[in-house]
């Protein structure tokens, strides 16, 4: 009787991954700058924003296509998120390649999206992450968050 209980506990936090493949077009309004990004201004914007979610199992990628992969590209040194799918929830990161200095600081800039699928209909935020080198000029840019509140379609299932 425990084992059965046992079993039904685990089985009930666990959850499929839903099918989360396709094509998106995705809006984004940016929120707070809590890194202090440069021409960041809240309330702007994007709209139209393709992202291709390809999937296997729990594991995902999200590859963000046309001139946001170019900004991308340009900021992060990369384009390509990399996480999971844990039920209707999607989680992703872009660990930055592209390296600036602010003093003795070597800085990256990471960013993660998490979001939830309901239908063909995602919903969630983008949030972008000072990442250092250690340095203590690093001091007053770790633990920033900068933000984009997210939400887009794909076409029906």
């Amino acid at each position: 009787m425990k084992r059965l209980l046992l079993l039904a506990v685990v089985a009930a936090g666990c959850s499929d991954p839903v099918n989360a493949e396709g094509t998106y077009s995705l809006n984004v309004t940016n929120r707070e700058n809590g890194c202090n990004f440069q021409n960041w201004m809240v309330g702007d914007t994007a709209t139209n924003i393709r992202v291709v979610i390809n999937q296997e199992g729990e594991s995902a990628n999200a590859d963000v296509m046309d001139g946001a992969r170019a900004v991308l590209d340009f900021l992060l040194g990369g384009h390509v998120y990399n996480g999971t799918v844990d039920g209707h929830d999607l989680d992703f990161t872009l660990l930055g390649t592209k390296s600036f200095n602010m003093g003795n600081c070597t800085l990256t800039v990471d960013s993660d999206m998490q979001a939830t699928l309901e239908g063909d209909v995602m919903t969630g935020r983008i949030n972008y992450h000072y990442h250092g080198n250690g340095n203590s000029d690093c001091a007053p840019y770790d633990g920033c968050t900068t933000y984009q509140d997210m939400n887009g379609a794909r076409p029906p299932q």
